[in-house]
């Protein structure tokens, strides 16, 4: 009797959240993005989308008991699996593998480190493979990523980087493949990453924690009845399910396919250099996911709307901002400049095709033009404006309110005083006769 597969929450069938699980799709297609980094608050399905992606990922071939994960077509030869070809190591499809790193965990753990065990038994010195290992051609999910060590986030982001991992370390010196899809999920009020490791991460998205009444109700139904028979509920979605692995997996095969037109990649280098991103990752992952959008929507050219999407998220956590303020893109920059190129490439379009079929008149009419008309003096040409109507000064004679006498003189303006003296505020002709000098 054939096992029943673990269950998970269909990830077809998350409510909203639509820049979350787009940077997911995005990583799983092209594992080269470098990864996605998710913000948001506590309840907003972080960690149920990430573990819902490995369940909607085609299939892998590994062979069977191999530690690294190997390919059967790509043997690393580390372990006697791939040297010999014996024992249980027998090629086997099985569901993508996604590895949970706690924040406890060390770095022996991580990387790998010596197998004690072995070098009791034999006395001689063997690797024994990390969490990174144990990941390759899967997901490596971070849970509360800016709690973690900065060193472990660091060694993390170094592998995927690169697609391998390097081990120097009690005279072992070892090197395998780390193809995988690191994501990081963290929780803004218990802290932030630092900025160097911020920029690590290819993608990073602002997961909303605020729902409309109707998508509250939808929330509860779904998650209700996947908690009272998840295999049930797992069944209604299996056909959106499949139509969304073989569009990633169509995604793939046609990504190597997109090609980025040099005016693409001038609007991508303008944006960066607008927004004054630090570097040049911002550019190389807006290049690359904006690829992936392009594969992903069914089109082998780049579009500008695909540079404004690929923007947005990796431009988020990369944009300059004071010490304690929160990542937020300010999209009013971006927006001016996508429509100014699109602008621009529509009136180029109609004035190539308007310039061949009226190239022949305009020279027959150029010269006849030019006899008629009398030569114009091509220097500047003065301008003269009418000075205008002179401003009416207001006077700044005010009167009292009351008729209420005052302990002391007015100032630049009238007023009731109780004595005979004030404050001297000009000189003026006596009017009557005077009284009292």
């Amino acid at each position: 009797m054939d096992q029943r597969p673990e269950p998970r929450f269909p990830f077809t069938g998350i409510v909203g959240q639509t820049a979350m699980k787009r940077a997911l799709l995005l990583n799983a297609i092209n594992t080269k993005i470098g990864g996605v980094l998710i913000r948001g608050k506590k309840g907003t399905a972080k960690s149920t989308a990430v573990r819902s992606l490995a369940a909607l990922l085609p299939e892998v071939e590994v062979l069977q008991g191999c530690p690294y994960s190997c390919s059967p077509g790509a043997l690393q030869g580390l372990c006697h699996l791939c040297e010999g070809g014996v024992g249980d190591g027998q090629p086997i499809s099985r569901q993508v593998r996604i590895v949970d790193l706690p924040v406890g965990a060390t770095e022996d753990r991580l990387v790998g480190s010596l197998d004690i065990e072995q070098a009791i038994k034999s006395g001689n010195r063997s690797f024994e493979p990390g969490l990174i290992a144990t990941t390759h051609r899967g997901i490596l999910y971070v849970d509360e990523v800016n709690l973690l060590n900065d060193h472990l986030v660091d060694v993390l982001l170094d592998a995927a980087a690169m697609g391998r991992n390097y081990v120097e370390r009690e005279g072992i010196s070892v090197s395998h493949a780390a193809d995988f899809i690191l994501v990081g999920t963290m929780n803004p009020e218990e802290g932030d990453l630092r900025p160097q490791l911020l920029d690590r991460f290819g993608l990073a998205v602002e997961v909303d924690g605020t729902f409309a009444p109707e998508e509250r109700r939808e929330v509860v139904r779904r998650r209700i009845a996947y908690e009272a028979d998840p295999y049930a509920f797992m069944e209604q979605w299996q056909d959106s399910e499949e139509e969304e692995r073989g569009r990633i997996q169509a995604s793939r095969q046609l990504l190597p396919q997109v090609q980025v037109g040099d005016d693409i990649l001038e609007l991508i280098t303008d944006i960066c250099a607008e927004y004054q991103v630090d570097g040049m990752r911002a550019d190389i992952v807006m290049y690359k996911a904006s690829s992936t959008i392009a594969a992903y929507e069914g089109r082998t050219q780049v579009s500008p709307e695909d540079v404004r999407e690929a923007a947005q998220m990796a431009l988020l956590h990369r944009q300059r901002r004071q010490p304690f303020q929160q990542p937020h893109l300010v999209t009013e920059q971006l927006d001016t400049m996508v429509e100014q190129f699109q602008n621009q490439s529509s009136q180029r379009e109609p004035s190539d095709q308007g310039s061949n079929s009226n190239q022949d008149q305009d020279d027959g009419e150029s010269d006849q033009s030019n006899r008629d008309e009398p030569p114009e003096d091509s220097g500047p040409q003065d301008q003269l404006f009418e000075v205008g109507t002179p401003f009416s000064i207001r006077s700044l004679q005010v009167q009292p309110p009351d008729r209420r006498a005052r302990t002391s003189g007015g100032r630049r303006a009238n007023t009731i005083s109780g004595t005979a003296t004030g404050h001297y505020i000009g000189a003026k002709i006596p009017e009557a006769k005077a009284s009292d000098l």
